[in-house]
C-alpha cells in the first residue's frame, strides 16, 4: 500500500513535465504565489484579457490541497446558507449562492473548453442522513433553497430511494443535488495549468518564494534565484500561508484529510455499491465522503489524526462501516494533506496591504468555489472588484495560533469535540 505520497492521482499520472525554476529578475503585471486551483484561475482569466502574468509554485503544480482532495465538486460554502445568511443576511447571502453555483458551471466549462481529461462525472451528489436530526436538516435546506435561493433541484430521499445512490444500512435517507460532479482533482488541475501556459502564462516551479519588497508602485517578489517586479500580487497557498503572511494563518486551522483507494473492483461490484455513479458525503460533522473513480475503485475519505498507518486503518475502518462487504478489498494508495478551515468555515478573501490579494479559508469545499475566487481576483485587479468585495464581506475570526501548542491542541480537542457531538446525537436521534 502506498501512504501519504504519492496520492492515487499523482500515482496514474506521467508528469514528466516541469515547469523551470524562476532564474534571474523579470516583471509582470501580475505575480501568483501558488500553483494550485485559485492561482491557476487567476492566471487563466488574467492572461486571457491580455495580462502579463507570472506563477511561482514552491514544489509542483497541484501538490497540495488542490490535487489531492476528494474530487468533490459543489456548489454552496462549507458552511451552511443559513450561517451565511446569519452573518451577511439574505441579499448578500443569495448573491453568494448564485456565485457558488457559477463556480461549479465555471469548472465543467472549463473542462469542455480546455478539453481537460479528468474523468469528470455529473452524476450528481447525495448528502447522506445517518438520523432523524440529520434528515430534518436536510428537508429545511432542501425547502430554502427552493423558497430563498431560487433552487427548487434538490430531491430528498428516503431509505428506499437513497438505495438508487448508495446501497448501505448506514443511512436512513438523504438528499441529491442532481447538478453537482466529481473528477480527479490533480488531472484537472494540472489540465487548467496546461490552459493557462497555452495562453501565455509564465510558470515557475520549485521556485519558493521567500518574501517581497515595496518598489515605488509595485512590488518585487524573491526566489532563492530570481525575483519578478509587478504592480499586483495574488497569494494563493491556503494552508501553507504561515510562512509568507504569518497574520493571514491566524483565521484557520490546518486540519488533516485522510482518503483511501481501493483495488479495483470492477464494474458490477461498483455499481452494486452506487449505482448512479453520485458522489456521497454524510452529514457527520467529522464527516466521511467517497465515490467510485472511472476505473472502478471506490474513493473513500475524512477528517483523521495520528500516524500515517493509523490514519489509513481509521479510514479502512469506518469505510468498512458503510460497507461491510468490502472486507476482502484490498487498500493500494492511502494520502492526506492539510485543509485550512475556519472557525465558520466561511472563505476568507482579502487585500493584506495596496495591490496584495488573498484568498483562503475553502474549509474543504474548495474545488469548484477556487476556480470561482481565481477569476474573483482577476476582476478586482482589474477594477471590479465588486463580487470579490462580497465574499470579503464574510466576518472572519482570528485564532491564538502563535501560540506554542495551540494549533495541535485545537485540532485534537475540536477532532473530539465534533466526534462526541455525532455520537450523542446519533442516539438522541435513535428510533
Amino acid at each position: 500500500m502506498h501512504l501519504i505520497n504519492p496520492s492515487w492521482y499523482a500515482h496514474r499520472q506521467s508528469r514528466s513535465t516541469l515547469c523551470a525554476a524562476l532564474e534571474g529578475d523579470t516583471q509582470a503585471d501580475v505575480v501568483i504565489i501558488g500553483g494550485g486551483l485559485t492561482g491557476l484561475s487567476a492566471a487563466l482569466t488574467l492572461v486571457e484579457a491580455s495580462q502579463q502574468v507570472v506563477l511561482l509554485e514552491a514544489d509542483r503544480i497541484g501538490s497540495q490541497a488542490s490535487g489531492r482532495n476528494g474530487g468533490q465538486a459543489l456548489q454552496g460554502l462549507a458552511a451552511s446558507m443559513s450561517t451565511v445568511e446569519a452573518a451577511v443576511g439574505l441579499p448578500a447571502a443569495q448573491a453568494i449562492w448564485a456565485m457558488s453555483r457559477e463556480a461549479l458551471a465555471l469548472l465543467k466549462s472549463r473542462v469542455v473548453q480546455y478539453q481537460i481529461e479528468c474523468g469528470l462525472s455529473t452524476s450528481g451528489y447525495v448528502y447522506a442522513a445517518a438520523h432523524r436530526g440529520q434528515l430534518a436538516e436536510l428537508a429545511q435546506w432542501q425547502a430554502d433553497a427552493a423558497s430563498r435561493y431560487d433552487y427548487p433541484d434538490l430531491q430528498l430521499l428516503d431509505h428506499h430511494a437513497l438505495q438508487h445512490h448508495v446501497r448501505s444500512d448506514a443511512y436512513m435517507g438523504g438528499l441529491f443535488d442532481p447538478h453537482e460532479a466529481h473528477l480527479d482533482p490533480l488531472a484537472y488541475t494540472l489540465g487548467l495549468r496546461d490552459a493557462a501556459l497555452a495562453a501565455g502564462a509564465r510558470c515557475h516551479e520549485q521556485s519558493a518564494v521567500t518574501g517581497w519588497v515595496r518598489e515605488g508602485s509595485a512590488w518585487r517578489v524573491q526566489t532563492d534565484k530570481g525575483s519578478v517586479l509587478a504592480k499586483q500580487l495574488l497569494l494563493a497557498v491556503n494552508a501553507g500561508i504561515g510562512k509568507l503572511a504569518p497574520s493571514l494563518a491566524r483565521y484557520f486551522l490546518p486540519v488533516e484529510s485522510f482518503i483511501v483507494a481501493t483495488e479495483g473492483l470492477g464494474a458490477d461490484r461498483a455499481r452494486a455499491l452506487m449505482p448512479s455513479g453520485a458522489a456521497v458525503a454524510d452529514c457527520h460533522r467529522v464527516l466521511n465522503y467517497f465515490r467510485i473513480s472511472d476505473d472502478q475503485r471506490l474513493l473513500f475519505g475524512g477528517r483523521a489524526s495520528g500516524t500515517a498507518t493509523d490514519r489509513a486503518a481509521d479510514t479502512r475502518a469506518r469505510m468498512l462501516a458503510v460497507f461491510p462487504t468490502l472486507a476482502d478489498v484490498a487498500i493500494e494508495h492511502a494520502w492526506g494533506g492539510e485543509v485550512d478551515v475556519t472557525p465558520h468555515k466561511l472563505p476568507h478573501f482579502g487585500r493584506l496591504d495596496e495591490g496584495i490579494y488573498f484568498a483562503q479559508g475553502f474549509s474543504g469545499h474548495g474545488l469548484a468555489l477556487t476556480g470561482l475566487a481565481g477569476k474573483l481576483v482577476a476582476e478586482a485587479m482589474q477594477g471590479r472588484p465588486e463580487r470579490f468585495d462580497q465574499f470579503a464581506a464574510l466576518p472572519q475570526h482570528r485564532l491564538p495560533t502563535h501560540l506554542p501548542g495551540f494549533t495541535r491542541t485545537a485540532i485534537t480537542l475540536g477532532m473530539a469535540w465534533f466526534q462526541l457531538r455525532d455520537w450523542i446525537d446519533a442516539h438522541w436521534y435513535r428510533d
